[in-house]
C-alpha cells in the first residue's frame, strides 16, 4: 500500500472525523431527490497531469459510505497521471456515491497536488546529489498525510514531530546565549531518539563554524546566499549534514542544490500547494 501511514484504528477515526465535517445528519438533498434502490456506475478521472497519493484512503471512505460497492483502481499512489486517466472506477448505491463524493474528491485532490508540486521540485535537482525535505508545515490533522504525500512525489521527510528531532533555532540560541551553550545542553539531555541528531539552525558562517566545533551533526544553513553556501560547503562537506533552507522556489532550488548542500528544506511543498482537478463522472 505504498507504506501508506494511517493504522487502521487511525484511518478510521480520520474517516468517521471528515464524514462528520460533510454529512452531518445525512446529505439532505441526495436523500430527497434519488431513489433509495437506484445504482450508479462512476469513475473519478484527471483533468491534468499529477502524481497521484490518497488513493488507498479514498477506497476506505468509499467503502465505509458505499455498501456492495465494486471499486476497480487501475493505478496506483505515487504514479505520474495524464489528464483524462480512470484512476479509480466504482458502481453501488447513488444516495450513497453522491454523500461520500466531496470528502473522497477533496482528499485525493489535496494530497495528489502536494505530490505534484513536490515532483516539480525534484525534477529541478536532476544532476545533483541533492535531497529535497518536506517540513511541519502542514494543515493540522494532516501531517502524516501530507508528509505520505510529499514521499509519493520524491521527497524524504524530515521531523515528522518534534519528538523526533534536536533541532536547535535561534529562539533556543537568544535564551540560552550561544550555539556552543545550546548543543552543549542538548549533549546533556537523553537525545537517542533524535532521527536528525543535533541539528543547528546558523544565519552566518560564523555561527556555523561555532556549531562544527561544539559538535553539531547538522547544520541548517538558513537563508544563505549562494556564495556563503558554496563556502559552507568547501569547509564543512563531511563534517556535517549540510541542509539549505528559507524562502526556496522552484526558480532557485536549483542553483541551490548545485552549491554541494546535501539537502534542501522545502515549506512550500505542503504549505502552499495547490489541488489537483479531478472529477467523478457517472456513467450510463
Amino acid at each position: 500500500m505504498n507504506d501508506f501511514p494511517l493504522t487502521d484504528v487511525e484511518q478510521q477515526q480520520w474517516i468517521e472525523q471528515a464524514l462528520a465535517e460533510d454529512v452531518g445528519q445525512g446529505d439532505l438533498t441526495t436523500l430527497a431527490t434519488l431513489p433509495a434502490d437506484l445504482i450508479l456506475s462512476a469513475a473519478m478521472v484527471t483533468r491534468e497531469k499529477m502524481v497521484l497519493a490518497g488513493l488507498p484512503l479514498a477506497v476506505a471512505i468509499l467503502r465505509h459510505v458505499i455498501k456492495d460497492a465494486v471499486i476497480h483502481t487501475p493505478v496506483t499512489d505515487g504514479d505520474h497521471i495524464d489528464a483524462g486517466t480512470t484512476i479509480l472506477a466504482l458502481s453501488g448505491n447513488a444516495q450513497q456515491i453522491l454523500t461520500a463524493e466531496r470528502t473522497t474528491l477533496n482528499l485525493l485532490q489535496h494530497l495528489s497536488g502536494i505530490a505534484t508540486l513536490t515532483q516539480t521540485y525534484v525534477r529541478e535537482l536532476d544532476g545533483t546529489d541533492c535531497a529535497l525535505l518536506d517540513t511541519r508545515k502542514t494543515i493540522p490533522g494532516y501531517r502524516k498525510l501530507a508528509k505520505y504525500a510529499t514521499r509519493m512525489g520524491g521527497a524524504r521527510n524530515h521531523r515528522m514531530r518534534l519528538d523526533d528531532g534536536v533541532l536547535i533555532k535561534d529562539n533556543h540560541i537568544a535564551r540560552i546565549g550561544s550555539v556552543t551553550a545550546a548543543i552543549a545542553a542538548a549533549k546533556n539531555y537523553d537525545t537517542r531518539a533524535s532521527v536528525i541528531g543535533i541539528t543547528v539552525e546558523c544565519d552566518t558562517l560564523e555561527q556555523a563554524a561555532e556549531a562544527i566545533a561544539a559538535g553539531a551533526d547538522r547544520l541548517l544553513l538558513d537563508n544563505m546566499s549562494l556564495e556563503m553556501l558554496r563556502e559552507a560547503v568547501q569547509l564543512y562537506k563531511g563534517q556535517a549534514e549540510l541542509e539549505a533552507s528559507g524562502g526556496v522556489t522552484l526558480e532557485t532550488i536549483g542553483n541551490i542544490a548545485r552549491t554541494g548542500v546535501d539537502c534542501i528544506s522545502v515549506g512550500r511543498i505542503t504549505q502552499s500547494a495547490p489541488a489537483v482537478d479531478i472529477g467523478l463522472d457517472y456513467l450510463d
